[in-house]
């Protein structure tokens, strides 16, 4: 599986992501700064399923219909690295094989799949 990490989410998750065997581009440690047009368009692209924690991306992809391979929103009260890690994890081991083309919403105590 294939990721690209928001800024917003974070080098600890991407670099937890990596140590767990998976494809990853960190906005954070190879982009810093990336317009959220940029990043949406080039997860789509390498066909890298986005993990955010940013709204806006809702809104790219209801709204004015981007394009995408699967979003992850995440939507946490705690915003620690131990957090973000802890519920992707949880997400990956639940659900991984359900998140190509999907927007998941996941909180501490929820995953949530919208609608398309």
């Amino acid at each position: 599986m294939r990721f690209l990490v928001d800024e917003c989410a974070g080098p600890a998750l991407a670099a937890w992501l990596r140590s767990h065997g998976y494809n990853v581009f960190s906005v954070y440690d190879e982009a810093r700064g990336m317009d959220d047009i940029d990043v949406i368009r080039q997860a789509y692209q390498e066909e890298r399923i986005l993990v955010t924690a940013d709204k806006d991306f809702g809104e790219k992809v209801y709204r004015e219909r981007y394009p995408h391979r699967g979003v992850v929103l995440m939507r946490l009260e705690d915003e620690t690295a131990s957090s973000k890690i802890s519920v992707i994890q949880r997400l990956l081991n639940g659900y991984g094989e359900e998140l190509q083309e999907r927007f998941v919403v996941v909180t501490e105590k929820q995953v949530r799949f919208a609608r398309s």
